[in-house]
């Protein structure tokens, strides 16, 4: 299959094996920033197949996982208020501090699981006595269709849609991991669906700013190897720059038209990250003349208490200062029939990625 087979190509993996084999000389470290492209390292063995002198940290890029347990709570609120809920299906098994999703389902509420929001326009449609809500999760690459359903809703005139919006982008993210004083980092790998809709003009001043190497990268084993060798070589060249290892479908301005919907109905604003806190300007929040699409504000629901969750060490895991491994409750009492947080839930969280593969 075109741009899929030939980046699994064994003998591709092999040379970019050996080239980063010859060029290192230091020990890095290199964050990836896409719980996909960590999946992708766990479970075709890259990990185990890099010199020891390369260590891959991985990065806070799964939205499912940085949700705030605050709003999974009013999610599992809405649906106890008798709103039909639409959600992705990685979300519907993440923890809130009393249920999940699916617990909530299972006590009478009525959960709807999707593939896309324009799905869940069609729900409110048919179902004129019912309020619908989609949760709208996501960072850059879903924040388009989320925003595209807003649009169709209008144009149908449906006042019973809303999303509950918890989108968050990347740029902000790294800056606050670059700020921690713990940081180890070296350089980034950037997620190539992400960049597709962003382009690469926000990654310019951080490599500037901080120093440090930004790779863009897609997922299939060769291509993260090839960014993992370009940013090896500026590291050991002393170069920091934004380099671009996925041409084949990001471009510098990025697509264009998607942003224009995105910043027709989210503005930026202040986003809490699970594990992590409050962030400053890191999310896309609705703006004040869609505030009737906008159920966090047309919705009466109380924040809850912003839960702690003692045994998980999910912040840490996602700010890259500790591996799944290193957790004491990992495939013990947390495993994915028993996640004690989203990491282990996603289906591009670090934990699950380790559980599965490793």
């Amino acid at each position: 299959m075109k741009f899929l087979t030939e980046y699994r190509n064994p003998e591709l993996v092999k040379y970019y094996l050996s080239e980063i084999e010859k060029t290192v000389t230091k020990p890095w470290n290199i964050m990836e920033i896409c719980g996909g492209q960590t999946h992708s390292l766990v479970k075709n063995g890259l990990l185990d197949l890099l010199p020891e002198n390369v260590r891959m940290i991985h990065g806070p890029g799964c939205p499912v996982c940085v949700t705030p347990i605050s709003l999974i709570d009013k999610a599992v609120a809405l649906m106890e208020k008798g709103v039909i809920l639409c959600s992705f299906g990685d979300m519907v098994r993440v923890p809130g501090s009393k249920k999940s999703l699916l617990q909530a389902k299972a006590d009478g509420g009525d959960l709807r699981i999707l593939y896309s929001p324009l799905e869940a326009v069609k729900i409110a449609e048919k179902n004129p006595e019912k309020e619908v809500v989609f949760f709208a999760v996501g960072f850059e690459t879903t924040a388009p269709s989320n925003a595209l359903s807003v649009v169709h809703a209008q144009k149908l005139g449906l006042n019973n849609f809303s999303l509950l919006v918890s989108h968050v982008l990347v740029p902000p993210a790294m800056e606050a991991i670059l700020d921690d004083k713990f940081c180890k980092i070296n350089a980034f790998l950037g997620a190539g669906h992400v960049n597709t809709i962003m382009g690469l003009k926000e990654y310019h001043p951080i490599a500037k700013k901080y120093k440090i190497p930004i790779v863009i990268s897609g997922f299939e084993p060769a291509d993260l190897l090839q960014a993992i060798y370009h940013a090896v070589l500026q590291l050991e060249k002393g170069e920091y720059k934004v380099e671009n290892c996925y041409e084949r479908l990001v471009k510098e301005e990025g697509n264009v038209p998607a942003q224009n919907v995105v910043n027709e109905i989210f503005e930026i604003g202040e986003q809490e990250w699970r594990g992590i806190g409050k962030i400053p300007e890191s999310g896309l929040v609705m703006k004040e003349k869609y505030k009737n699409f906008d159920a966090a504000k047309k919705f009466d629901i109380a924040n809850s208490a912003n839960k702690q969750e003692n045994l998980c060490i999910a912040g840490e895991i996602l700010k890259g200062i500790k591996k799944p491994i290193e957790c004491p409750q990992f495939g013990k009492t947390c495993n994915p029939g028993n996640p004690l947080g989203a990491p282990m839930v996603s289906s591009e969280g670090a934990c699950a990625a380790y559980y599965h593969y490793s």
